[in-house]
């Protein structure tokens, strides 16, 4: 059977579908040169000299709609494919930059903790919270999740507006300055790829622009949103709040976003559902039997679609 390089992770699920097609060998004990066939996820990857390493290369599945940790230009000058899951996690992804804005909007964490400290029953109710409803919310990367998220905000009629590198056919306002979308939002929600090219591009400029009364929610990549500059935002009151899935140095989380009042923290936790993460791994296994079959597969990345 040929040999497959797992990288990280893998379900029981997963596993059992892989060995009936596949030798599956472990970083600590393979062959590079029977390895044609990888699996790995979001966050692992694989690292550039590892690729390299691995001459008889076909294919890298990956677990995740984010492959930022895998060189696809390279993969796709080499001739090998790389493939992600997008699409069967926009909409759990989605409620949760829903849930988190709903959260920073409503003081759900600091109202849970009046509850549970005693403080409502020996001092009365708490501060007056502000409504989601009718808020004007920029949507940085507008694609699959996006667009998911702009559809699960419908009840609470926000007015959406967005800033990617092109404009698209949608019925929202386009803002080709990240910096002018933010003074004219209350929200700022991040769905953005990581990479190079979005690496802190919500910098202090941007947060200065959304504001004291602003909140940021992040739910694409650590790397888009300048930490320390973040941090910084949220202590002076430049920002008013910040809701995050996602951290520059994962699962390191800066103590002083930790003692923040104003902040909600997530520990990458937006497709974590058993529905959401079966359908992810279905998908990553279907490219990798789907190849071994035809030599084709369901979901490339975009830097491998002509392969």
């Amino acid at each position: 059977m040929p040999e497959l390089l797992q990288i990280g992770g893998i379900t029981a699920t997963m596993r059992d579908r892989l060995e009936q097609a596949f030798t599956i060998r472990q970083l600590d004990d393979f062959d590079p040169q029977k390895i044609s066939y990888v699996i790995t996820n979001g966050a692992d990857g694989i690292k550039p000299e590892l690729m390299a390493s691995l001459p008889n290369l076909k294919l890298i599945s990956g677990y995740g709609v984010g492959y930022d940790a895998v060189d696809a230009e390279e993969a796709a000058r080499r001739g090998i494919i790389v493939t992600h899951t997008p699409n069967v996690l926009n909409k759990e992804v989605a409620t949760t930059a829903v849930m988190l804005l709903l959260a920073c909007y409503r003081e759900l964490l600091r109202d849970d903790a009046h509850v549970r400290s005693g403080a409502w029953e020996a001092g009365g109710n708490p501060p007056l919270t502000r409504t989601a409803d009718n808020q004007t919310v920029g949507i940085l990367g507008l694609g699959r999740i996006g667009q998911a998220i702009a559809d699960k905000l419908a009840p609470w009629n926000p007015t959406i507006l967005y800033h990617t590198r092109t404009r698209k056919d949608v019925p929202y306002r386009y803002y080709d300055d990240l910096t002018a979308m933010a003074r004219d939002a209350d929200v700022l929600i991040c769905i953005t790829p990581g990479g190079p090219s979005t690496h802190h591009i919500v910098n202090a400029n941007v947060l200065e622009a959304l504001g004291p009364q602003g909140r940021l929610i992040n739910v694409s990549r650590g790397s888009v949103v300048d930490e320390a500059a973040l941090i910084t935002a949220l202590e002076t009151g430049t920002l008013g709040w910040a809701g995050l899935d996602v951290f520059e140095d994962e699962p390191r989380v800066p103590q002083a976003l930790r003692d923040l009042p104003n902040t909600v923290l997530l520990p990458h936790v937006g497709s974590a559902t058993v529905e959401t993460r079966g359908a992810m791994g279905a998908l990553t296994v279907d490219n990798l039997l789907q190849h071994l079959q035809d030599g084709t597969v369901l979901t490339p990345a975009p830097e491998c679609a002509h392969l």
